[in-house]
């Protein structure tokens, strides 16, 4: 199956035809201006010079023998000039008086335009005989003695040819021209285009182990080097993204080892030797909770994803927050008595939000506290209305988190304290996170060692 989609020209040779058919316009508009200027003063020249002649001969018939004077100089020309006026008087019967020797043979008296008065400036008519061209011209003349009647002709054959060789010429000179203009337009295309080549060799460099690469804009152009400057921009976001990739893919392998590790073990030792139905019923429910972490693991991962993706539904509605949160302190308030942790909830506003993604949130806060809170402590969750939305805050008195892993807290499977992998899966501050941006909301963390963390949302208060 044939496609009707043609591959676009490249670059270069758009450039190369737009530059050759512009100099080609204007070297066609240039030489047809002077071939033009050229021909027309030869014409105008040679139409003045027939206009002297006519004038001078109107002059010499004035004279009292002057029509004899003009016969004998017509029937003897000068030995070997060449004939380039032809001359015929006509009496005023209209019978020839003198004329050129064989002048009839190549100018009848009819071929010639009908005469003008003195005062009448007709251009002279053309004519052609024998690849031969003339420029005929006829003019009355009134004397005292009679009426005679002018004709004459001019030869322009040799202008001709001159005009026909100009033109030839300089149609030479054009196709030149543009053979030039196309050469000079490869030339500089091709000098031009060399920092593209060189940008892409740039780029075939860079391998998923060599990210690292970069164009370094200041040696292009001015005009490439915003698009160097972007190509660097993705560049690194590229690493960050394959460095994040990678060491999430790590981490996922480290938590999915250490329950999978767990569960196997366990079975390998429960096998080793008969056991009683109490040291298998314990062995499942090891293997049961881990299967239960790495099911909220996969929950996580997935739900992770789909927010990513844009495919998380986000169903807003308006509610209040106080009673929202009050139901998810509840949830874990018998955690916190066992603990012996207070858990309290302070203001109140109207939230605009996805009230399971908000739940979510709230709880894996809490979640996130009572893992590090030690007992006799104490968790607030407080709610205020702001010209920006609606902010929750989870405050704890727990161990807190160092300066230098604040910046990475949201991140999936990061923990300050790798020690503690036992205390959850790393994801719980990470979903947070994406639930506030479906909601294009906004989440900070503020924390101390040894007094405690403060996790604030912002919610938007409308779409």
């Amino acid at each position: 199956m044939f496609s009707n989609r043609t591959e676009p020209r490249s670059i270069a040779t758009q450039l190369v035809l737009l530059f050759t058919l512009c100099a080609a316009l204007l070297l066609s508009c240039s030489l047809g201006l002077f071939y033009w200027i050229v021909v027309r003063h030869a014409f105008e020249e040679d139409n003045a010079v027939l206009a002297d002649k006519l004038a001078a001969i109107r002059t010499e018939l004035k004279q009292p023998d002057g029509i004899n004077t003009l016969a004998q100089e017509l029937k003897n020309p000068r030995t070997g000039e060449t004939a380039v006026y032809w001359i015929r008087i006509l009496g005023p019967d209209g019978n020839i008086v003198t004329e050129t020797p064989s002048m009839d043979r190549l100018l009848p008296l009819q071929v010639f335009p009908s005469p003008t008065s003195t005062s009448d400036r007709r251009l002279p008519a053309d004519y052609r005989i024998d690849r031969k061209l003339f420029s005929l011209l006829a003019q009355s003349e009134i004397e005292d003695h009679g009426s005679y009647t002018i004709q004459i002709a001019q030869d322009r054959s040799a202008d001709e040819r001159f005009r026909k060789q100009f033109g030839a010429l300089l149609a030479v000179v054009l196709s030149l021209g543009v053979l030039a203009s196309a050469l000079i337009a490869v030339t500089v295309t091709r000098r031009g285009l060399r920092p593209l080549a060189e940008m892409r060799r740039s780029l075939e460099r860079v391998q998923p182990a060599h990210l690292n690469e970069r164009i370094e804009p200041a040696h292009w152009p001015r005009e490439l080097q915003p698009l160097a400057v972007s190509f660097d921009d993705m560049l690194s976001r590229l690493e960050d993204s394959f460095t994040r990739l990678s060491q999430f893919s790590a981490d996922l392998a480290h938590e999915l080892r250490t329950p999978i590790g767990n569960m196997l073990g366990e079975a390998q030792v429960a096998l080793t030797r008969e056991r009683s139905p109490d040291e298998y019923r314990t062995v499942v429910e090891s293997a049961a909770a881990e299967c239960e972490r790495l099911s909220s693991i996969i929950d996580s991962l997935l739900f992770l994803a789909r927010a990513e993706a844009a495919e998380q539904q986000i169903n807003r509605s308006s509610f209040n927050a106080r009673t929202a949160v009050e139901k998810v302190v509840s949830f874990y308030q018998t955690l916190a008595e066992e603990r012996q942790i207070e858990i309290t909830c302070a203001g109140d506003a109207q939230i605009f939000a996805d009230p399971i993604l908000f739940n979510r949130a709230i709880g894996n806060l809490i979640d996130n506290a009572l893992r590090f809170t030690p007992e006799h402590g104490s968790i607030r969750v407080g709610i205020r209305a702001t010209s920006n939305g609606v902010e929750v805050s989870v405050t704890d008195t727990g161990s807190g988190i160092a300066a230098e892993h604040l910046p990475r807290v949201f991140d999936r499977f990061y923990r300050a304290d790798p020690s503690r992998s036992s205390a959850g899966t790393g994801l719980g501050l990470a979903l947070v996170k994406s639930i506030v941006d479906l909601h294009g909301g906004s989440v900070s963390i503020e924390s101390e060692l040894g007094r405690g963390t403060t996790v604030t949302l912002i919610l938007p208060s409308k779409v």
